[in-house]
């Protein structure tokens, strides 16, 4: 039988032929070819599949108003924080906008710590206090709520690799609906300037809010928008592309190059929020055919299966898997207590001695502990 097959009679690894990136500024870009390995694969989709499932929880969680205020989910787009991830190293830096939860898990947060950060409560990532909008860990500084203010952020941290003589870099990610904020054409130029070891992504999901790029920009062609900064535009659906072209950016970042600019052509399949239902200016047809044609994980599902990197029965039995820990992540997030109120003002500073923070009136004082 197909479910008792040994893994030694899978291919240890195969190669792809993968969509060419339009390029802006630079004589060459990444290779049309991608070798992927079966335990990379495995890992991909594993980790997309995660993704998927735990942002179609938090749209229950939603419904169900257990999730309150902000939310912005990430379906549809697993293959971009994924592929970056892929391509770069656990030393080097990501900073995103609030669509931020998948980015979150790649980076290493678990489900349960980023359910129970959406849940309000006291084990979440940022002790229940930040919600979907503002996560963080290790060499990830977020989910920022204000338009595209994550970006000259990103460059800062860029600047501090350089600074310290570092060999790291830092992925400032923002939304086509952010790309046309000033504060991101001043941060090109002084990282063109100072030759910052920057990556800057946009990942373009074809709508800001309820507005389609061809409505909102005059150019829609968002990797030459740094205009004297080389830029890549990357089919955002396919991992293997994102992966190629983000290690090719990261090379090119790391040899004291200066900044390059990303674009990746990506779909949200939810709306812009919980409180947008996502049809009114755009059709179920236009959603139903992108999930049928271009979806990332059927793609890399379908490789994995017609190259004999995997069966579908063992990918099958990582969707249980995955179901099952989102399930129990899901438990813990509605039952973990909620943080204390004398834990408001806490974590307002890093490694500052206590002191009081001022409450609702002048009567009531909270205690601020790093």
């Amino acid at each position: 039988m197909v479910a008792s097959r040994n893994y030694g009679d899978f291919a240890s690894e195969a190669t792809f032929d993968i969509k060419p990136c339009d390029l802006h500024r630079l004589e060459k870009g990444p290779g049309t070819t991608a070798v992927m390995t079966r335990e990379e694969g495995l890992q991909y989709y594993k980790t997309m599949q995660t993704i998927r499932r735990m942002e179609l929880k938090s749209d229950q969680l939603y419904k169900q108003k257990i999730i309150r205020g902000f939310c912005h989910l990430y379906d549809g787009q697993e293959a971009c924080c994924v592929g970056i991830e892929a391509a770069i190293k656990p030393t080097d830096h990501v900073i995103t906008a609030y669509r931020a939860h998948g980015f979150t898990y790649t980076r290493g947060v678990s489900v349960r710590e980023i359910l129970a950060e959406l849940t309000g409560r006291k084990g979440g990532c940022a002790k229940g206090k930040g919600g979907s909008m503002h996560m963080y860990t290790k060499n990830f500084y977020g989910g920022n709520g204000i338009v595209g203010a994550q970006v000259p952020l990103g460059a800062g941290v860029a600047l501090a690799c350089k600074y310290f003589g570092k060999n790291e870099i830092c992925v400032a990610l923002y939304g086509d609906g952010a790309a046309n904020q000033g504060q991101i054409f001043e941060t090109y130029n002084m990282a063109a300037l100072w030759k910052l070891p920057c990556i800057f992504v946009c990942e373009n999901n074809r709508y800001g809010m309820g507005t389609s790029v061809e409505r909102a920009a005059a150019s829609t062609d968002y990797y030459k928008r740094g205009y004297f900064i080389p830029g890549l535009r990357v089919d955002g659906m396919d991992i293997l592309c994102v992966r190629e072209a983000v290690k090719f950016a990261a090379e090119y970042c790391r040899s004291g190059n200066g900044p390059l600019v990303m674009e990746l052509q990506t779909y949200r399949y939810h709306g812009h929020s919980m409180s947008d239902p996502g049809i009114s200016y755009r059709t179920r047809e236009e959603i139903q055919e992108v999930r049928s044609k271009s979806d990332p994980i059927t793609l890399l599902k379908d490789r994995m299966v017609n190259n004999n990197l995997a069966s579908v029965e063992e990918l099958k039995e990582i969707d249980v898997a995955v179901r099952k820990e989102i399930e129990e992540a899901a438990q813990f997030a509605t039952t973990d207590p909620e943080p204390p109120l004398e834990e408001l003002g806490h974590h307002i500073y890093f490694n500052e001695p206590p002191f009081e923070v001022r409450g609702p009136n002048q009567w009531i004082k909270y205690k601020s502990v790093s």
